[in-house]
């Protein structure tokens, strides 16, 4: 079975000289050892204290967390990664209750929900409302409930990362991998966790109402490639209600005051007739995506079979496997003995 050090913990930041020792240290009390760094040019002395606590450092070559998950996944050889901020929010304790899913093979991708026992003064109730509106958004697009999409602890195989297709550069990176675990169809798991309230001497760098409107606008997007009757059903939608509007603004002044508003009339047509495209497109748009995300389960399945036909007997059969190696090894001993002695004799 996997043990810790199949796991790397990646850890990125930017100028979180406050926690970033303690973060490092606390997870390498708990036998995770491997800690990587991955630093957005922090001018705090950050890199220093992470290196100085025992955690490999890097440099992002970027900007941004998402490419700081990026970069650092690309560097990390070990099968298991552990994610987490480097603010202290996080308790590296509870890393079992996210690596265990993924040693047990119940799961490729472990999102840690930060409801489930989130602290007094850990997010502020504006932050609380944005992120009930995103889990709720994302489950009424995409057709799954993960709890906490936008939880920065996760853990997850670095072969199901690899799979996933991804570009966000800020803080939309974990909305981005949960929308394309959806998509790839990765086993995901949801998990409790505490989540506490960062230290008074560390500050924020989530902006709320940009990232925010960043979060929701990267949500909708994705839901192109995800869910295309919605992306394409909402367009037609507005644009049915608005020529619906209009027609029934151009009926009521031809009936009543007897004026006719020929343009706009015109454009209410082109507006319904645009909506009922829209609609027609996004059904046919989500039948091809159904058809290509099952051919895809199955040529995983294929693929899987084909690797366990191909890996060694299991070592259950232990014993049996254990004594036809001393076998094979006393049949060599005893054929080199009779060797030597044949070439004594002559």
């Amino acid at each position: 079975m996997p043990g810790y050090d199949d796991v790397c913990v990646l850890v990125p930041t930017f100028n979180e000289a406050a926690t970033i020792a303690d973060v490092v240290e606390r997870f390498r009390e708990q036998g995770l050892e491997n800690v990587l760094v991955i630093d957005g040019d922090s001018t705090d002395g950050t890199r220093e204290l992470a290196r100085d606590a025992g955690a490999r450092v890097k440099v992002q070559s970027g900007s941004g967390k998402g490419q700081a998950v990026r970069e650092g996944v690309a560097a990390i050889d070990q099968p298991y990664v552990l994610m987490a901020d480097g603010d202290g929010t996080y308790r590296p304790e509870q890393a079992d209750r996210l690596l265990e899913p993924l040693f047990e093979g119940r799961a490729d991708h472990v999102i840690g929900n930060r409801f489930a026992d989130m602290q007094p003064g850990a997010m502020t109730r504006l932050n609380r409302v944005g992120n009930r509106f995103i889990n709720r958004s994302f489950g009424a697009i995409h057709g799954r409930d993960l709890g906490d999409i936008l939880s920065g602890y996760r853990g997850f195989t670095t072969e199901s990362f690899r799979r996933l297709s991804l570009g966000a550069d800020g803080f939309g990176i974990e909305t981005e991998m949960a929308v394309e675990c959806v998509r790839r169809g990765v086993e995901t798991a949801v998990v409790p966790i505490t989540y506490e309230p960062r230290p008074e001497a560390s500050e924020t760098n989530l902006r709320p109402i940009r990232d925010g409107a960043n979060i929701i606008a990267r949500l909708y997007q994705m839901a192109r490639a995800t869910n295309p009757l919605f992306y394409f059903g909402s367009i037609g939608a507005v644009s049915g209600l608005m020529g619906a509007a209009i027609t029934v603004y151009v009926a009521y002044e031809w009936f009543v005051n007897g004026i006719a508003h020929d343009v706009l009339a015109l454009a209410a047509g082109v507006g319904i007739l645009f909506a009922v495209q829209l609609i027609m497109f996004g059904v046919l748009s989500d039948l091809i995506v159904t058809a290509n995300r099952e051919q895809n389960r199955r040529l995983e399945r294929i693929a899987r079979a084909l690797e366990d036909e191909h890996e060694p007997p299991a070592k259950a059969d232990g014993a049996a496997w254990q004594d036809a190696s001393e076998d094979v090894g006393e049949t060599a001993e005893t054929t080199e003995e009779a060797a030597t002695g044949t070439d004594r004799e002559s």
